[in-house]
């Protein structure tokens, strides 16, 4: 209990600023660090900052005595429709815009050299998260509510629950980090992680409902533990191997990897998510190599694999939890909400390309820009794909950014980033098909971010 109480009052920095949501790369932030960000989230090949801990811990021992703070005002734009659907004379169809748009996403890291070839530091950071709130959308009224009665008259959202629908999924990671070289050219670093998370989901009503399939009961294993629980939070651990070479003056590369981090349950949405409420962070690695193409330019390009099937609740199909109640195949078959098998929100593996140049225009001013692209784990052909990820529509693939650095001083500089994320949609059949309902679902979504960090070396 003691070391869960020190963990929590090391994060509380970082929950002083709710609201905290990301969803570009997947629900993973296109880059880490503010100078990242400028350059696409190109980072593993670079030494520029004390966000190793989130990019590749064998940075850190380049970078120097260092601090930096900052954060990212980050701007979603999402939406949700259902259209051709049957039954009530298209009750079950709508259309309807999430009205959480702007979030703060702090970051900090520090870092000191012990001697010149060791160094320890620390990398706190927002890994990820989700958050959407969505008003009623359903254009039927009785009719819309048949899949949760107990909402008596009180408006369906378009997940056939009751008010508003939304989710809030908030990942925060410290990561402490040591850096050493092991020759003039070469070093290696390791960041324990230190995971907490915080959780609520509000409208999924109609899935907590005893309802009237083959062999009865609910879709989920713990009725009461679907929706409307409010926060709920977990701490979790895991690690970051990272390795850096410079092979000439000109040339750098990196790698890095990073295991699943293993997250404690959430007792109050056990019903809700696999394996009684579990929601580990996915295994990611990347690799990078960085060029001075000239004094005074450098292209850097990373390439990230982040493992999302490697996560049941992530992972699993949504019709899982639906064709186990319809058939009453459970309990031989556990694939109830919060059973093993249970539904989850069937994204596929994704790889990201994030590609940044930098540009030193004087001593005093460093200019970026970047691009940064991964197909997103969001499909559209099956249906499982589409419905529960109206919730959490991660589906934006194309970014491009731009930043800037100021020298303040000899000392200290300010840096500024901006990523804007094309606007994407993602189209595929209801699940709702095998309730009867139908239809297709069409998930949209575009971003900004605008964010500003100061630096000081020491």
């Amino acid at each position: 209990m003691k070391l869960k109480t020190l963990v929590h009052g090391l994060v509380m920095a970082g929950l002083a600023i709710p609201g905290i949501a990301l969803a570009t790369n997947g629900y993973f932030s296109h880059g880490y660090g503010m100078k990242a960000k400028g350059m696409g989230g190109a980072a593993t090949a670079t030494t520029s900052d004390t966000f190793g801990g989130a990019n590749n811990p064998a940075s850190m021992v380049w970078v120097g005595d260092r601090l930096d703070i900052g954060v990212d005002v980050f701007m979603p734009k999402r939406s949700a429709s259902r259209q051709g659907s049957t039954g009530f004379g298209g009750a079950y169809d709508g259309t309807s815009e999430s009205a959480s748009n702007i979030f703060l996403v702090p970051e900090f890291g520090y870092n000191k050299l012990i001697n010149p070839n060791l160094s320890f530091g620390v990398t706190v950071y927002g890994n990820g998260g989700m958050n959407t709130d969505y008003s009623p959308g359903l254009n039927g009224g009785a009719g819309a509510q048949a899949f949760a009665p107990s909402c008596q008259g009180a408006p369906a959202n378009i997940l056939f629950g009751c008010g508003r629908l939304g989710v809030d999924l908030m990942q925060l990671i410290i990561a402490p980090t040591a850096s050493f070289k092991i020759n003039a050219n070469h070093s290696i670093g390791v960041s324990p992680l230190i995971g907490y998370q915080r959780f609520k989901v509000d409208g999924l009503q109609a899935y907590d409902e005893t309802l009237g399939f083959a062999g009865g009961g609910t879709f989920t294993s713990s009725q009461g533990n679907v929706t409307n629980r409010g926060y709920d939070d977990a701490f979790g651990w895991g690690v970051r191997l990272g390795w850096m070479g410079k092979f000439s003056d000109t040339v750098t590369v990196g790698a890095a990897y990073s295991s699943k981090i293993r997250m404690g349950e959430f007792k109050k949405y056990k019903g809700l998510f696999a394996e009684g409420g579990d929601f580990d962070i996915p295994e990611n690695y990347n690799i990078g190599v960085a060029v001075k193409v000239t004094p005074q330019a450098t292209v850097a390009l990373d390439i990230q694999q982040i493992n999302y099937a490697g996560v049941k609740s992530i992972a699993n199909g949504v019709s899982n939890s639906l064709l186990s109640m319809m058939t009453g195949a459970y309990p031989a078959t556990p694939n109830r909400l919060g059973d093993s098998n249970g539904s989850g929100f069937k994204w596929r593996n994704q790889t990201v390309y994030k590609l940044g140049a930098e540009y030193e225009y004087s001593k005093n001013l460093t200019m970026r820009a970047g691009y940064n692209y991964g197909k997103s784990p969001v499909r559209g052909d099956t249906i499982d794909d589409v419905t529960f990820n109206i919730l959490a529509p991660g589906v934006v693939e194309q970014h491009v950014t731009l930043g800037a650095t100021w020298a303040l001083s000899n000392k200290s500089d300010l840096t500024v980033s901006y990523m804007h994320a094309f606007s994407n949609s993602v189209t595929g059949p209801s699940v709702t098909a095998l309730l009867g309902v139908g239809g297709t679902e069409t998930l949209k979504m575009k971003q900004d971010a605008l964010g500003i960090a100061y630096s000081i070396r020491y």
